[in-house]
């Protein structure tokens, strides 16, 4: 009888190890440069934590979360207008125990926003981490005339411009056609016919586009041979162009920047939330931060985290982002229900046009 209570005791034990061993480790849902090395370096010889990144993007963090039920991840970083339609459609997260969070470390203002524009059924699902704006990146020495979403489809540009397959070439193109498709948010017939416009619009641009791009190394090595000479794009990409060629970099459109804000937050069936709440205060303390952006190329929402960053990179931003651009950012809202699907087929119809 001792022997049989010896092993049993022996396998519980074991056990309890093999879970804390797996509590211990943090799967981290994300996009590239936000854990950066250094960063996860750090964060395991101060916790004792792992961390285990799997890079990704919105509707790939979507789709994961979907397929699992909120499952094989302990923390995902989705944009913050990608979450509470998700959530009242798949419920693919849990709610933030903000009691666990250091709100001090956080902009107030972002903090705030986020937590408004993620809030489902009074329960706060997501903070904020990295933010940035999309526009145009644009050789200027070529592409002057370039200045707002639509001008990619002036004849000057024929066949030289790429832009992606995705809902903020949408967004952007509607805004500068004189639409306001945020506006539209609420009423899902006005919006579709606000997608019906673009949708014409960006048809009928097809012949000006060299490629539609995917990845970031795709459309910097497009802009760097001059195979294109203006784009949609992030920030940060036109920014590590000027690098390399002073002609080319980031410019606001004269409609507005599209502003957005990726998220911390927690998949349903996550089992290391404690260890989640351990990274987000980590990395939100602004030593960690300036380290992110230095990977990223993005400010974070970390209150004094741009202290430490790079002087060149402060000063590219301000050059793309006057007062009055700052002002024109067009933020991006909570996507509601259904209307990915609209968005989708939209794009899906553009792409098969001829």
């Amino acid at each position: 009888m001792m022997n049989t209570k010896l092993i049993l005791s022996t396998v519980a034990a074991m056990t309890l190890s093999s879970v804390a061993a797996q509590a211990d480790t943090l799967r981290l849902l994300t996009w590239g440069g936000y854990a950066p090395e250094d960063v996860i370096a750090k964060f395991e010889a101060e916790t004792g934590h792992t961390v285990e990144v799997t890079k990704s993007n919105n509707e790939e963090m979507i789709a994961k979360l979907r397929a699992t039920n909120g499952g094989g991840f302990d923390l995902a970083q989705p944009s913050q207008d990608r979450i509470a339609g998700p959530q009242a459609e798949f419920g693919i997260y849990k709610p933030l125990d903000m009691s666990k969070i250091d709100t001090s470390l956080f902009i107030p203002s972002m903090l705030e926003a986020t937590k408004g524009n993620t809030t489902v059924d009074g329960e706060v699902y997501a903070v904020p981490h990295v933010w940035g704006t999309s526009g145009l990146v644009v050789n200027t020495a070529q592409a002057g005339d370039v200045k707002d979403y639509t001008d990619l489809c002036n004849d000057s540009v024929a066949g030289k411009v790429s832009y992606r397959l995705k809902r903020p070439t949408l967004i952007g193109f509607a805004y500068s056609m004189g639409l306001d498709p945020f506006a539209a948010y609420g009423d899902e017939a006005a919006y579709k016919d606000i997608l019906d416009q673009v949708e014409a619009k960006l048809v009928e641009c097809k012949s000006n586009v060299k490629t539609y791009w995917d990845g970031g190394d795709e459309l910097k090595n497009l802009l760097r041979s001059g195979e294109v000479v203006a784009s949609m794009a992030w920030d940060t990409g036109g920014w590590q162009l000027n690098d390399d060629n002073a002609d080319i970099t980031f410019v606001a459109p004269e409609s507005g920047a599209l502003g957005w804000i990726d998220t911390f937050a927690l998949p349903a069936r996550g089992r290391s939330d404690d260890v989640a709440y351990a990274w987000i205060n980590f990395v939100m303390q602004p030593e960690v931060a300036a380290m992110i952006t230095s990977a990223a190329g993005n400010f974070t929402a970390s209150q004094g985290g741009d202290a430490n960053v790079d002087d060149a990179l402060k000063a590219k931003y301000q050059a793309s982002f006057p007062q009055e651009a700052i002002d024109n950012i067009k933020w991006y809202p909570s996507v509601p229900a259904g209307l990915e699907a609209l968005e989708g087929a939209a794009l899906d119809r553009i792409n098969a046009a001829n």
